[in-house]
């Protein structure tokens, strides 16, 4: 399940920034409220859909992430970013949990989640295939390891997206 709180913000200053770059400038500015309140910044992406652009934040705290904590983040966040105006377009801000189905990024999350099953995306084709799922063995330098019927390894920069598989 994700919670989204969403809104929609207008700025008109006309800076460009390089990709990541804007990522890294919001969480300096909320890193600190985010680990005050117990919450882990899980990510931030900032990207455009259609004709929209979409400020995402990803928090999860133990127990789970509820509607009253994304309206919470998204009412200390908004202030900030309208003073310090460096989003170039009109974008919506969305705080939410990164769901059940969440892409595995920090050397932490290959730890919290080791023993899990997760579904592995790669750039290109490994003995045919391009998509795999397993238990998650865990991060080893730069590897991935995962276990079906055999092990398979995979070098990070392989990797397009790894997430946690949701069974039904």
């Amino acid at each position: 399940m994700m919670i989204i709180t969403e809104i929609l913000v207008v700025n008109y200053q006309s800076l460009i920034y390089i990709e990541g770059k804007l990522e890294k400038k919001v969480t300096e500015l909320i890193a600190g409220y985010i680990d005050s309140k117990g919450f882990e910044l899980v990510d931030i992406e900032y990207v455009k859909e259609n004709v929209e652009y979409f400020l995402r934040i990803f928090i999860e705290k133990e127990g789970g992430i509820t509607l009253d904590d994304c309206v919470d983040v998204t009412r200390y966040i908004n202030p900030i970013l309208d003073e310090k105006d460096f989003i170039q377009n009109e974008y919506r801000l969305q705080v939410s949990s990164p769901g059940l189905d969440r892409a595995l990024k920090k050397e932490s999350d290959f730890k919290r989640y080791t023993g899990r099953l997760v579904e592995v995306k790669l750039f290109s084709k490994l003995n045919g295939e391009k998509e795999f799922s397993g238990t998650l063995l865990g991060l080893f330098d730069d590897e991935v390891k995962i276990e079906d019927k055999e092990i398979y390894t995979f070098r990070l920069k392989e990797i397009a997206l790894i997430k946690l598989k949701v069974i039904m």
